[in-house]
């Protein structure tokens, strides 16, 4: 695997709110099973770092189907690659926010630019649109938030807090 990219793979409603339970070390195997490298596992809630030699949407389908044979029922999957994750923490347009106030959800496909007026339930929440990412500034905290944004349903998210150790632990593969 010389060269290979470093992917980080975000599973989508896995170990969240008691559903979808993949213990990490069953997901590290199905990983190595499924030809990557360096396979590691950061913390319980469904984010695999790993290497490949083949395309993102490659990536992406191989690990798909390889969870859909583990739990019988479909998992998505988003993929970033190492960079792409530094570039989504650098684009952060909450700069002066705490990271652990910063939710960015990760979505396979651009968001139109009138993301934001469709959300619903918005207190003091600031919502960005990014290139393939919903950035979100929740003051009082992710748990107390009622906000809803649309594309929720196909993506996922994680906080910034998240992001950046995500992509710290890519670049060093």
């Amino acid at each position: 695997m010389a060269g290979a990219t470093s992917y980080i793979a975000l599973l989508r409603a896995v170990n969240v709110g008691g559903t979808g339970k993949l213990p990490m070390a069953d997901l590290r195997k199905l990983a190595e099973e499924a030809g990557f490298g360096n396979v590691q596992t950061y913390i319980a809630s469904g984010n695999l770092l790993f290497t490949s030699d083949l395309t993102e949407t490659q990536v992406k389908k191989q690990l798909e189907n390889a969870l859909k044979a583990y739990a019988g029922k479909p998992i998505e999957v988003i993929v970033r690659t190492a960079e792409e994750m530094r570039a989504v923490e650098l684009a952060n347009p909450f700069k002066t926010a705490a990271y652990n106030r910063i939710g960015v959800l990760f979505l396979d496909h651009p968001m139109p630019r009138d993301t934001t007026k469709k959300a619903k339930g918005v207190k003091n929440e600031e919502i960005e649109v990014g290139k393939r990412e919903v950035y979100v500034h929740y003051p009082d905290g992710m748990g107390r938030s009622k906000l809803r944004i649309p594309a929720e349903e196909y993506g996922t998210t994680r906080n910034l807090n998240t992001v950046s150790r995500l992509a710290g632990l890519a670049s060093g593969r």
